[in-house]
């Protein structure tokens, strides 16, 4: 998808069910941002933020989490390049997408994130939060923004 603005699947979008929770993830390296949706996927929440310990601890969490949702699949947020190219943080995103889905044996798809951390944070300035509270919100509002743009296209 090189010079577009449209957001990318990296998998095809029906490889998870048009009914269910969704989980969107917003992936780090430290912090993992969680966005539940609705049953009907009409409507992303932020959830939480996780801050990561080591892959055991991070497995337990996660199938915590999807089941506590009744997640019925995931929605990991791609960072693509403006060009719409993937580069190395692309590659872990989808690495950690392939490591979410074996956890919790739930189908994933990934979604171009491009502009939600930048669109998470403007919101959260506008709130007149201190730093340290727009920081630690940051992820899951990314989370929510992605997820719910997946959402959005899947209506168009």
């Amino acid at each position: 998808m090189t010079g577009s603005s449209e957001p990318a699947p990296a998998k095809d979008p029906g490889e998870v069910p048009n009914t269910g929770r969704l989980l969107g993830l917003d992936f780090g390296t430290r912090r993992i941002g969680v966005a539940v949706s609705t049953e009907s996927q009409s409507i992303a929440s932020p959830l939480e933020n996780y801050t990561r310990v080591n892959e055991q601890l991070d497995e337990v969490w996660l199938r915590e989490v999807a089941q506590e949702q009744r997640a019925a699949g995931l929605v990991v947020g791609l960072p693509l390049h403006m060009s719409g190219d993937e580069g190395g943080k692309a590659r872990e995103a989808r690495a950690f997408g392939d490591w979410a889905g074996s956890v919790t044996g739930l189908p994933v798809t990934f979604w171009d994130e491009r502009f939600t951390t930048a669109a998470a944070d403007l919101a959260l300035m506008s709130t007149g939060l201190s730093a340290a509270k727009r920081k630690s919100r940051l992820d899951m509002l990314s989370a929510q923004i992605m997820l719910q743009a997946y959402l959005d296209a899947k209506v168009q």
